[in-house]
């Protein structure tokens, strides 16, 4: 686990975290509020996710097939995603260390950055509380 992953983990209660060895998820992080670990398949919605590789065509601009590059994506409540971006603003979704829309989930208001530094982290934080809390009163 990365050390982005282990400060997450840390930071939030009655997680589970999954990061399959295989299969398409494969590599990526999934952070799910699950505290009884019994939720069933389709309510198993992250809240969080690292993810490490280009998913096809589907979701390749950010262009993680880049060595090293990994994307944290959060999804935050619609609220927040309107504060934070702007509905007519282009967006590199290959650029590092930018809070972003994400590529493909922007209209389910989640947001992501590639390799974010450690001050950019600590802005993060914040959304990760809220996507956290969405989570876990079942919003």
């Amino acid at each position: 686990m990365s050390k982005r992953s282990y400060a997450i983990a840390a930071r939030f209660a009655g997680l589970d975290v999954l990061r399959p060895t295989d299969g398409p998820g494969a590599g990526d992080t999934f952070f799910i509020y699950d505290p009884e670990r019994n939720l069933d398949d389709r309510h198993r919605m992250p809240f969080a996710t690292i993810v490490t590789k280009n998913y096809g065509d589907f979701d390749a601009s950010s262009q993680l097939d880049r060595p090293g590059i990994f994307r944290l994506n959060v999804g935050v409540s619609r609220e927040t995603f309107r504060s934070l971006f702007s509905e007519d603003a282009s967006h590199d979704y290959a650029a590092l260390d930018v809070l972003m829309p994400h590529p493909v989930y922007a209209s389910q208001s989640w947001v992501c950055v590639l390799n974010p530094s450690a001050e950019t982290f600590e802005t993060v934080l914040p959304l990760l509380d809220e996507a956290y809390g969405r989570r876990s009163h079942g919003m």
